[in-house]
């Protein structure tokens, strides 16, 4: 069974005059359990809308997203919010740490909607990602790339079967962008998760061994063009 199954999904959005814009329209889409995949997009092709469907922050207009085994369309809000602390971890391009708590309070806060906050395995993530030393720092004492890795540890704190990345490189230098997306990848492997990173970067895409264009599986991208 895919850990993510998407169907006849779509998604607009209403223009200030009240017309609506087509954003998302895909047909199929799937990752299997343990998968890495790229996903393609330039900025504006509605790859943070998709993964935001995808990770219930977002209601699509019609369609459905089956995140291993559940059907997100079918659960009330706090259900999927259940199903997203449970299944899916997401790594945000702008991080979204609370800036006033540590970087062990970030990830151990991550898990209070999960099955529970583990102060152990708190630690031995950050310390897994190279911050054994800044465990203790609130984000603005952390250098950006610090902070990615605080973002990552949190994504995988609750042990999820898919990880989101969007745009996870994208505020990042050459070589931290390089170091972060190999702690990604591996740290998902490392779990078993399925990871799903959007990107514009050729550099990061080509790391990957299945690379998938939004434009090709999105018919709302030729409305748009």
């Amino acid at each position: 069974m895919p850990v993510l199954t998407v169907t006849d999904l779509k998604k607009s959005f209403t223009a200030p005059d009240g017309t609506r814009t087509p954003v998302i329209d895909v047909a199929r889409f799937e990752l299997a359990e343990g998968e890495q995949l790229a996903l393609r997009g330039s900025s504006g092709s509605g790859k943070t809308t998709f993964l935001n469907l995808i990770a219930g922050i977002l209601e699509p207009d019609g369609g459905s997203i089956a995140v291993h085994g559940q059907e997100l369309s079918r659960l009330s809000e706090a259900e999927r919010d259940r199903v997203r602390a449970s299944y899916i971890g997401y790594v945000f391009q702008t991080f979204n740490l609370l800036q006033g708590y540590t970087a062990l309070e970030n990830v151990s806060l991550g898990m209070m909607f999960g099955p529970g906050v583990n102060i152990s395995r708190a630690i031995e993530l950050l310390e897994r990602v190279g911050l054994k030393d800044r465990m203790h720092y609130r984000p603005k004492q952390l250098s950006i790339g610090q902070q990615q890795r605080v973002a990552i540890a949190r994504a995988i704190a609750n042990q999820p079967k898919l990880v989101l990345a969007d745009e996870p490189t994208g505020n990042l230098d050459a070589k931290n962008a390089r170091e972060a997306l190999d702690l990604i990848r591996s740290t998902c492997k490392e779990a078993g998760a399925a990871l799903l990173l959007v990107s514009h970067d050729e550099g990061v895409l080509k790391s990957f061994e299945r690379v998938v264009d939004l434009a090709e599986i999105n018919k709302a991208a030729a409305i748009n063009a």
